[in-house]
């Protein structure tokens, strides 16, 4: 067992696995979350809300560009540019409609 530790330094293999586990269950309740809210939203008439989706895609962006430097791998790369660029044009979306619905542009 001690052998086994310092090889994973000090980290458990199913401790490492359950942290993963958890983070892919907290990312896809996230990901529900906002559905039901833009949905919801949609269906009240209240237009769309860029910015909750810019959150939630910003999340597997982030994963998928960290992935893309430690893996190196072309399909994190091509994730990793695809969620990067979703996450900008949804900002930017949602900045411009805060700035349009506040009055300050056209």
């Amino acid at each position: 067992m001690s052998k086994s530790r310092k090889e994973n330094k000090d980290r458990d293999l199913y401790e490492i696995e359950v942290q993963l586990h958890a983070g892919s269950i907290g990312s896809t309740t996230g990901i529900i979350l906002a559905t039901l809210l833009f949905v919801t939203q949609i269906l009240i008439g209240e237009g769309f809300d860029f910015g909750l989706y810019a959150v939630i895609i910003s999340i597997s962006a982030a994963g998928f560009i960290f992935k893309a430097f430690r893996m190196r791998r072309k399909r994190d790369i091509v994730l990793a540019t695809i969620y990067g660029l979703a996450t900008i044009i949804l900002t930017v979306a949602h900045i411009l409609k805060l700035i349009k619905d506040y009055g300050m542009i056209g």
